[in-house]
């Protein structure tokens, strides 16, 4: 069982993004010491609360501060760019850092009108997802159609695509021959669904030959299920603040969020988030876990806990750590 991490590069309050950006980086070490798989970083533009604009960029400070960790993105958002620019980018990461760089890809776009404008491309620029990816991977192989063009130094690297997808991106997933990641934001039976369906209509392809699939979610162990759910409200609150504000804020201290003078909605949706995910004792996470990874016979577990304390969450990956008997390549 292969555990790996996503970190988004939170903002936290009082706080700036340069710090967050800077603990990212000094996270991934951490966490590589632990014996942690892969490390991956996200794509996200004018949101107050995460840093990570950049991911290539931060992937590349991520792998020059470690040595032996896979170092990806979870992911670069391919509606965003031209696949021939993100081939240049990946190339270059994976002539640097060789057989250790990660391309995830994800079709999200710009998250309000006034992002998707300055980005210069409109709601509709996920429509053309599947040709995005098969442009890109094109590029690496030189089947792109592109007659004299060549994406230096991406041209024949042998970069580790990976699809980001919910419900029916799972089918595309299949179709390509790529693995999966998908978290279980739509429900359990979903998950179990789309996984299921990926798997009966996965074609072998020259990036894979079988199906794997990684299973995202957030994960918090600690001494007691009382502090491992604390870990979570702050990132949890955040996310439920933006639904209803359309902002994803900075991180607050968890005692400060429970103290909130919330509405009856905004207190029901922060405890439903909370109980989507992980979180207890190391028995108890141990247990939750199992059950996930047997639901979805995954191949691998993301974790993508953020926390308003840093030392508590290495803590917490740590414990999780130890719990899956992870060991450090010798």
């Amino acid at each position: 069982m292969k555990l790996s991490v996503l970190d988004r590069s939170p903002v936290r309050r009082g706080s700036t993004p340069a710090r967050a950006l800077r603990d990212t980086v000094a996270f991934a070490a951490g966490v590589e010491r632990l014996g942690y798989h892969r490390f991956w970083v996200s794509e996200h533009h004018s949101v107050p609360g995460v840093a990570g604009s950049a991911p290539t960029v931060l992937a590349a400070a991520v792998a020059g501060a470690t040595s032996r960790i896979r170092v990806g993105t979870g992911g670069v958002m391919l509606p965003n760019h031209r696949p021939l620019v993100v081939a240049e980018q990946f190339g270059v990461l994976e002539a640097l850092h060789p057989g250790r760089i990660d391309m995830g890809l994800g079709r999200s776009v710009g998250f309000t009108g006034g992002v998707r404008e300055a980005l210069g491309h409109g709601k509709d620029a996920a429509d053309d997802f599947g040709a995005q990816v098969r442009e890109l991977l094109g590029f690496f192989t030189g089947g792109h159609g592109y007659p004299g063009v060549h994406a230096y130094p991406a041209e024949g690297a042998r970069v580790a695509p990976f699809l980001l997808a919910t419900g029916s991106g799972a089918d595309l997933a299949a179709e390509l021959g790529l693995p999966l990641v998908i978290a279980p934001v739509r429900g359990e039976q979903a998950l179990k669904e789309a996984v299921t369906r990926y798997r009966d209509g996965f074609r072998p392809s020259a990036w894979a030959e079988e199906p794997y699939v990684v299973v995202s979610t957030a994960i918090a162990v600690a001494e007691t299920a009382a502090d491992a759910r604390r870990l979570l409200v702050s990132e949890a609150w955040a996310t439920v603040y933006s639904r209803s504000h359309g902002v994803f804020p900075p991180l607050s201290p968890p005692a400060e969020v429970l103290a909130l003078p919330m509405t009856d909605r905004e207190r029901r949706r922060l405890e439903e988030t909370l109980d989507g995910q992980i979180s207890g004792t190391p028995a108890e996470a141990a247990d939750w876990l199992g059950a996930l990874v047997e639901t979805t016979a995954a191949d691998e577990v993301l974790s993508t806990t953020a926390a308003y304390d840093q030392t508590a969450r290495l803590d917490s990956f740590a414990a999780l750590a130890e719990l899956a008997d992870l060991r450090v390549p010798a």
